[in-house]
């Protein structure tokens, strides 16, 4: 079987995050949210769990496949 070339995220399943600034976290291909409030969300990321901690955290989009978090995000963890 050929291999395919493609990125090592796309093809392991791997979500991809995107922070603007800090106030805005774009994130594909997640797995659901864990946990939610206004100071943390704990999203599911496939091998590791994403933590975001902030201030007036809001989820604004979300979808099977994408999720956007605005607020004040003053720390990204990934917690294993």
């Amino acid at each position: 079987m050929d291999r395919l070339d493609l990125p090592v995220n796309l093809a392991s399943g791997v979500a991809r995050m995107e922070l603007l600034g800090n106030r805005s976290l774009y994130i594909d291909r997640h797995r659901g949210v864990l946990a939610y409030s206004a100071e943390a969300v704990d999203i599911n990321a496939g091998t590791v769990v994403v933590r975001v901690q902030g201030e007036g955290l809001e989820l604004v989009v979300m979808t099977d496949e994408e999720l956007r978090i605005n607020g004040v995000i003053r720390q990204l963890r990934l917690v294993e």
